[in-house]
């Protein structure tokens, strides 16, 4: 059902009163920027999550800008029953609270906003956190490289102004850090950053060709959507933003996850590279990943062996014993760091979304 919030934010172009919006939509040059969305045909949705997010929902919502035109609200089995909350107290009509028989977790929360937007005919669906974390007045620089045809799905990066970033937390900071760099490996996104950031917009026929019933529902959200994104060639860019932390507290604990997230990017490095270098294409890089790791399984092994044999003997290896046993290491790692290259080389760079929407072929009606 339809619902809606209590002091709407006024338009850029009038002052605000109250709490209002983020002073950074007071800058002439941003309310010519939301202006121009404004005037842009592109539908815009934005799905926020809502779990334990009560004390900060209504200003998340009353935050959003007029270049917005539905609001999805999903009630993810909240125990503060956030749903009832944001119909009893919220009058705008661009909001509609979606439930949750049982408790999915933020990607399936997240999901089932996709679905409503995709039925509503959306083109942009944006990504909010309820605890007030995310600016919401940014939505315009989400929203704009994809309306241009520049990207098919942007995100979030906490760490593009390294004067801001120590606000956020020590043990977030080495966290998302090494969580990057596993991300990287795994999504083959090289050229982004923050991958558990999850302030987000994607158009509406690339979310719809997504595998919904295959992406991980929790915390592993945002890194299986990039995985996801990544097998269907499409473009990512990072959006940078200044970290924001108040007296929400985030479910996430790094230190409780980075064992899961290890597995989980492993596995869908596996995947990735099967299913871009061995089932949809061949190249040179095919080659060079399965030779490079054969010898410098061989070297290895045969230098263990008759490292070990000597031991037992007491006598020392030749040179040509070392050699024939570095020699293949040295190559394999060369084959290898070859691959490497090709692969950060091959970050997808031409977006999809108006193919996906004029392909008859490619075109679904729903996700």
């Amino acid at each position: 059902m339809d619902a809606g919030f209590a002091n709407p934010r006024p338009h850029p172009s009038e002052p605000a009163s109250g709490p209002g919006p983020s002073p950074i939509c007071c800058d002439p040059s941003r309310i010519s920027f939301i202006k121009t969305i404004m005037n842009m045909t592109k539908r815009i949705g934005v799905v926020i999550p809502s779990y334990k997010v009560r004390n900060h929902i209504l200003q998340v919502i009353a935050a959003i800008g007029p270049e917005v035109q539905h609001i999805y609200v999903v009630d993810d089995r909240c125990p503060d029953h956030s749903g009832d909350f944001v119909e009893s107290e919220c009058n705008d009509p661009r909001v509609t609270v979606l439930r949750h028989e049982q408790n999915q977790g933020v990607g399936g929360a997240v999901l089932t906003g996709y679905r409503a937007a995709i039925a509503d005919n959306v083109d942009i669906i944006v990504k909010v956190d309820g605890d007030g974390q995310m600016d919401p007045a940014l939505i315009p620089d989400f929203v704009a490289p994809i309306a241009a045809g520049n990207a098919d799905y942007t995100k979030g990066n906490r760490f593009f102004d390294l004067e801001q970033i120590h606000s956020m937390p020590k043990i977030r900071l080495f966290g998302n850090a090494g969580l990057s760099f596993l991300t990287k490996i795994s999504s083959g996104y090289w050229d982004l950053f923050d991958p558990t950031n999850g302030y987000t917009a994607i158009h509406r026929d690339v979310a719809r060709h997504l595998p919904f019933d295959k992406i991980s529902r929790r915390y592993f959200f945002e890194t299986d959507m990039l995985f996801r994104l990544n097998t269907l060639r499409a473009v990512a860019m990072d959006i940078p933003m200044h970290a924001k932390y108040g007296d929400e507290v985030s479910n996430l604990k790094i230190s409780r996850v980075i064992g899961e997230f290890f597995v989980k990017n492993m596995r869908n490095f596996v995947k990735r590279i099967f299913y871009n270098y061995y089932l949809r294409d061949m190249s040179l890089a095919s080659l060079e990943l399965p030779l490079g790791l054969l010898l410098m399984l061989f070297g290895a092994g045969f230098g263990s062996f008759h490292w070990i044999e000597g031991k037992i003997s007491g006598t020392a290896s030749n040179s040509g014993t070392v050699m024939l046993a570095a020699l293949p290491i040295l190559l394999g790692m060369q084959l290898v760091l070859a691959f490497i290259g090709h692969d950060i080389s091959s970050v997808p760079k031409y977006p999809i979304h108006s193919r996906l929407e004029h392909s008859p072929l490619l075109r679904t009606e729903k996700p």
